[in-house]
């Protein structure tokens, strides 16, 4: 697998995922995806953001960095401009490729434990750091 970028957005205590259905299994994920030749971790969050959210995002700082088939960026993001749910990319628009829906969606930070969000450990990383306040919102 290639290494891959993220974004983590969080607005008026709330997360931004991107729900997932696919094969009957119902999961929630990070924006983002995999990391093109010649692109930095940071660059592939914020296309993958555009792409698949819809928004210009400010890279504020990295999160986390995971090793799971490949590395995997985390990036703590504000929106900049645009809409969420207005995303373009591949995920929406080629309805021939047999990958489930795509969802973005605001989840409570408060109700992260309850829903199956991968990778859990960044979910876990965010509640933390809310609980901390150590994020301003």
């Amino acid at each position: 697998m290639r290494n891959r970028g993220s974004v983590v957005i969080i607005e008026e205590n709330k997360v931004c995922l991107i729900k997932r259905v696919r094969e009957s299994s119902t999961y929630y994920v990070f924006p983002g995806g995999g990391i093109e030749k010649e692109e930095k971790p940071e660059e592939a969050a914020i296309r993958e953001a555009f792409e698949e959210l819809g928004v210009t995002v400010g890279i504020r700082e990295c999160l986390a960095e995971l090793e799971y088939q490949g590395t995997q960026y985390f990036f703590l993001a504000n929106v900049v401009s645009g809409t969420i749910g207005s995303g373009k990319g591949e995920e929406f628009t080629d309805r021939n490729q047999d990958r489930g829906t795509y969802l973005p969606m605001w989840v409570k930070i408060e109700n992260l434990t309850a829903i199956d969000v991968k990778p859990r450990v960044i979910a876990n990383k965010v509640e933390d750091l809310f609980a901390r306040k150590r994020i301003f919102l």
